[in-house]
């Protein structure tokens, strides 16, 4: 035997200086297995040789982190209980002791050895020697923790140390830990220990044991003492992620998840979310999940899509990717009888070959349908507009607005209510916008110091404006759009906003650079909730669930809270503490989620006052307020002042999970999941200020109705501008239809031939009600086309445009995130739109297949949307080519012949709009996007350039405009740059040679996306990490979810994860 210790102590020898090369080499030779025969042999010995056995394992530790079988091999050879049996006796010899423990750990990194181990005592074994506390061979009570937090990650091992009444030993061994390790030197002892708490809590045992025992308390005191230590970072994620997983589930402090608005479907789909919906009896719509465990599958990666329902189904890797060849190829088939499509042709007047006779060359109407046109049940309606006059815009005049002073707005609030009904709308009170267009130069009544004149686009009002507004000043003003338009809930105004416009700041707006810590400390906050119940206010401040009064009246000391005006959105505010409120918002109409898309009205505040607000039912599992988006305020006194702006604003913004339970019901079936919490604190400026909240950028149905006015007083002789009523919403509401092109420039055959046969531009806008951005981009593209620039004149000439600028105002109008009255998403119903309840998808698909059938289908069709979780602005395209790159699909050259035009516009697009990002777009097509307007348009009606377009809602991490948010002036921009780029593309195809696809078949093969698992493509990513650690996953099991230092390991996000989020959003986003 001392030959072979000899010979031991040569391989050990020799692998210690080998820096773990010549260690795999030894493992590739069969080195472990020949070490686990010995111990083997060894063991049978009695008693074995104590030398042997400690050379044995020290070289076993060495190997085992080496050898990826490491853990199999040792129990199938028996070497496990060999090892166990060693280390139970010499529990006093600390000599062997240490290394027989470093070799358990490797063995319980193997689930099944864990198991294994567990059932031989092993567990049991590890407490005893982790306990009671003492600072002698803290080497050794590390690797046992070590070895103990790796056997608790089995729920069964997990369940055996909470029977055997454990959890209160490691809570009592983290106190004295925690108070007698003062200079912090045994930090990897306390994060040990916090690992094995980790572990035992993934189980709902586990849990009820943690609160039992007032872990809570004890590791939120514990917690707190260590925020001032940076180097303990590590001890307070651990700590912060433990009492978030055990902190109570809760459910939404609602009576139902389903929206506080009901809206009877004329007929209820036969399947799908929204029949689940209505098939469900009253009181369980929100079910608090009580499963044993508290893991998500993937660690939270969740592939959380905003249409779950349509993409829980995908599975593997690349899943999602379309690999039929047949779908993949348009098929150029409109699928209606031209007979039934016939009665579109008055939509398309321009078209008709006797155009020529309803042209005066000197004085030329907008066009319209003059007789009775109204068709029912889901047939098209056309409205004929009155003619405006030919002038110009000019500066809005301010003479017809009153401003009055009135100190006491109570005789304001009379009529405010949303829910009046039957109740006749105050003619005087309720105006849309009058400063709607941004380049408006606006006038006040009485200027004072700065004149009748002055520029309310400037960042400074007229100096003298304050003393003659006055605060508390009332608009009084007609409201004959206000009144037309139809709401679930009967609103009977829009906002201020609304009233007095938005104009772009001239100031810069940064992205918000995060401060270290602050997630952190806002969930111990939370925390402080459960251990301190008595500083909790909980008042309900503002419900809309009491329709009767959603306003709460107390004695001032509380703010006060308004959604109940166009496209508001805040179901339920309630105060937390003196100057912090939860808020929870409402869900789509017909629907039992969505919630995202917020807008609401805030006064009776203190100015100088730091005012916390919690949105608690956010459903995302990450969002771009953790990467330096703020929100939108906007300031009543301000605009009365001479500014009326909507301002980035807010401080301390993070976005994390928090304690209230989704119900599976409206998780799409998936047990466990959570809400998430977007906080913010802000303060106010003003006394006596009413103050407006929102997600984005506003941009209402009544502010398009103002702004397609304001675009025909833009109209000239030489501009041919038609608006026609597409057809109406389920909610009664007009969808608008717009036709531009320029006028011929005579009754001539040559001229009219010219006109009618110019190329077809198809756009569209807002199918998701909360992304806004997309209004204000086409904002920027209706008023480029009307125009006075040659480039203008140019565009006009070249093409006719037909424009849908709003496909779902019922969304709009009632403040939903992203589905119509009919509870679905929209741009998931082009296949086979049902004329009743998705009546503009149905119709404006239908103006696609008539102009298919007359061989006019659109040169381009392009689909404006917004995107919450990217930067920059970015194109959704269809290519075979290219998806078929992305899957291991086998294609003939034949089958991948296809012109490569396009990628044309999105290149140039990159060229000239410096909010434009070429890399973040992707020309794939996926299975779960066959229904979406991009696709639909690309295979059915033939149409190879038809594009989505993302907008971020946040801003830029490339171009001019890198670092800063996202404005209405940029997106107004994007919008003109769109119409400049389409001016370029009528060049590109004009052109003889074909430089230009040359340069796109580069482009291509330079840019080939590589295939990540599980998404379909991948975009760079746009988040830099953080110093602090993001946890959104309080359930996290992995080991890794938590840094050690700020810099190893500060917060790298899960690539795998990142991928499902980019994917995810890509999901929803067309």
């Amino acid at each position: 035997m001392s030959k072979g210790s000899s010979g031991m102590e040569v391989i050990l020898a020799s692998l210690e200086v080998s820096r773990g090369r010549r260690v795999s080499v030894f493992v590739s030779k069969g080195g472990t297995g020949i070490l686990f025969q010995i111990l083997i042999s060894a063991s049978k010995e009695l008693p074995p040789s104590e030398e042997l056995m400690l050379q044995l394992h020290s070289l076993l530790a060495k190997v085992g982190p080496k050898d990826r079988k490491f853990g199999v091999k040792a129990r199938l050879s028996g070497a496990l209980n060999a090892t166990v049996n060693v280390t139970k006796q010499n529990l006093q010899n600390t000599k062997l002791l240490l290394p027989c423990l470093q070799v358990l750990r490797v063995y319980s990194t193997n689930s099944v050895n864990a198991i294994s181990l567990g059932k031989n005592g092993v567990v049991e074994l590890m407490f005893k020697i982790v306990a009671p506390y003492s600072k002698k061979n803290t080497t050794l009570l590390k690797v046992a923790l070590d070895a103990l937090g790796a056997l608790l990650k089995s729920k069964t091992n997990a369940r055996r140390a909470v029977d055997g009444g454990h959890v209160h030993v490691l809570l009592a061994l983290y106190q004295d830990w925690h108070h007698n390790d003062a200079r912090h030197r045994h930090m990897l002892i306390r994060k040990g220990l916090l690992v094995c708490l980790r572990n035992i809590t993934n189980i709902k045992l586990g849990r009820k044991a943690f609160i039992d025992t007032d872990g809570m308390r004890i590791l939120y005191n514990s917690s707190t003492e260590c925020l001032p230590v940076r180097t303990l970072d590590p001890l307070v994620n651990t700590s912060s992620l433990i009492m978030r997983k055990c902190f109570p589930k809760n459910r939404l402090p609602l009576p139902t998840i389903k929206s506080a608005f009901h809206y009877q479907l004329p007929h209820v789909p036969a399947a799908g979310p929204v029949a689940q919906l209505y098939s469900q009896p009253p009181g369980v719509d929100d079910v608090v999940d009580e499963s044993d465990d508290n893991e998500e599958t993937d660690a939270d990666t969740e592939n959380d899509t905003e249409n779950e329902e349509d993409d829980k189904d995908q599975g593997a890797a690349n899943d999602d990717i379309e690999t039929d060849l047949n779908k993949l190829h348009p098929k150029n088939n409109p699928g209606r009888p031209f007979e039934e499509l016939r009665v579109y042709e008055r939509f398309f007047l321009e078209l008709s070959e006797d155009f020529q006779v309803t042209l005066s060359p000197k004085h030329v109407p907008i066009m319209s349908c003059q007789e009775d046109c109204s068709l029912t049940k889901g047939e098209h309606t056309v409205h004929s507009p009155s003619v405006p006059t030919t002038a110009p815009l000019t500066p809005l005049e301010l003479d017809t607005i009153l401003l009055t002073k009135d100190r006491d707005r109570k005789g304001e609030e009379v009529g405010r209510g949303g829910k009046q009904e039957g109740s006749p709308v105050n003619a005087t009170r309720h105006i849309q916008s009058p400063l709607l267009l941004g380049g408006i130069a606006t006038r006040r009544v009485g200027g004072g110091g700065g004149g009748g004149g002055s520029n309310w686009g400037s960042d400074c009002g007229s100096e003298g404006a304050e003393d003659e507004a006055g605060e508390g000043a009332v608009l009084e003003v007609p409201d004959t759009m206000v009144k037309g338009t139809r709401s679930v809930p009967q609103y009977a105004e829009v906002a201020y906003p609304d009233y007095f416009g938005h104009i772009a700041p001239t100031f810069k707006e940064p992205l918000q650079e995060r401060v270290y810590g602050v997630q952190r400390s806002k969930i111990f906050q939370d925390i402080e909730r459960l251990i301190h119940p008595n500083d909790i206010v909980d008042k309900v401040v503002y419900d809309l669930d009491i329709p009767s009064c959603p306003v709460i009246e107390d004695n001032g000391e509380s703010l006060k809270f308004n959604s109940q005006f166009e496209s508001g959105n805040l179901r339920k505010a309630v105060q937390i503490r003196k100057y912090e409120y939860d808020l929870v918002l409402n869900s789509d109409i017909n629907s039992n989620h969505y919630h995202q898309w917020f807008y609401f009205e805030v006064s009776g505040m203190r100015v100088g006052t730091n005012y916390r607000f919690n949105i608690i039912n956010s459903e995302k599992s990450n969002s771009q307020f953790n990467y330096g988006m703020q929100v939108l305020m906007y300031s009543v006194q301000d605009a009365i002042s001479g500014r009326p702006r909507w301002v980035r604003t807010g401080t301390d913004i993070c976005y994390y999970k928090n304690h209230f339970a989704r119900s599976s019901i409206a998780a799409g079936g998936q047990k466990g999941k959570s809400y998430y919490t977007m906080t913010f604190s802000t303060s106010f400026s003003h006394k006596d200020d009413v103050c407006y909240f929102a997600y984005h950028y506003p941009y209402t149905y009544s502010t398009l109705k103002m702004h397609l006015s304001k675009l025909e007083a833009l109209r000239t002789p030489q501009i041919y501008l038609r608006q026609d009523v597409l057809c109406q919403t389920l909610g009664g509401n007009s969808c608008p239809l717009l036709t531009i092109t320029a006028m011929p420039e005579s009754n001539s055959n040559d001229y009219i031939c010219q006109f009618r046969n110019r190329p077809l531009i198809f756009l569209s806008a807002r199918v998701h009600p909360g992304e806004t951005n997309a209004s204000w981009v086409m904002k920027g593209t209706l008023e480029f086309l009307m125009g006075t620039s040659p480039l203008a004149a140019s565009l006009r000439e070249a093409y006719i445009f037909k424009i849908v600028p709003m496909l779902n105002p019922d969304g709009v109008v009632n403040g939903n995130h992203r589905c119509s009255l009919s509870g679905e998403d929209l741009n998931r119903q082009w296949q086979n739109p049902n004329p009743e309840l998705h009546p503009t998808i149905y119709h404006t698909k239908s103006l696609l297949q008539y102009l298919a059938h007359i061989q006019r289908a659109p040169l381009v069709f392009c689909d404006y949307h917004g995107h919450s979780r990217k930067k920059n602005v970015f194109m959704y395209g269809c290519s075979v080519k290219e998806t078929v790159w992305q899957s291991n699909i086998s294609a003939t050259s034949s089958d991948l012949q296809e012109d490569l035009g396009y990628r044309a516009l999105p290149k140039i697009l990159s060229q000239i709009a410096p909010a434009f990002s070429m890399a973040s777009c992707s020309f794939v097509v996926e299975r779960s996007k066959e229904s979406t307007a991009r696709v639909v348009v690309w295979r059915e009606i033939g149409v190879q350039r038809s594009y989505t377009m993302e907008s971020t809602l946040c801003g830029c991490d490339q171009g001019k405009y890198k670092g800063l948010q996202i404005g209405t002036r940029e997106l107004e921009e994007m919008g003109a740059q769109f119409c400049v780029a389409l001016l370029r593309l009528k060049r590109l195809t004009g052109m003889r040679n074909h430089q230009h696809l040359l340069d796109l078949e580069s482009d291509i093969i330079g840019t080939q996306s590589k295939v990540v698992s599980p998404t379909t493509y991948v975009m760079e990513e746009d988040e830099p990490s953080f110093l602090e650690a993001i946890d959104y996953s309080a359930e996290s099991n992995d080991e890794d979810a938590e840094p050690e230092n700020e810099h190893g390991g500060g917060v790298q996000e899960n690539p795998n994860h990142l991928d499902q989020l980019s994917d995810g959003e890509t999901n929803h986003r067309d």
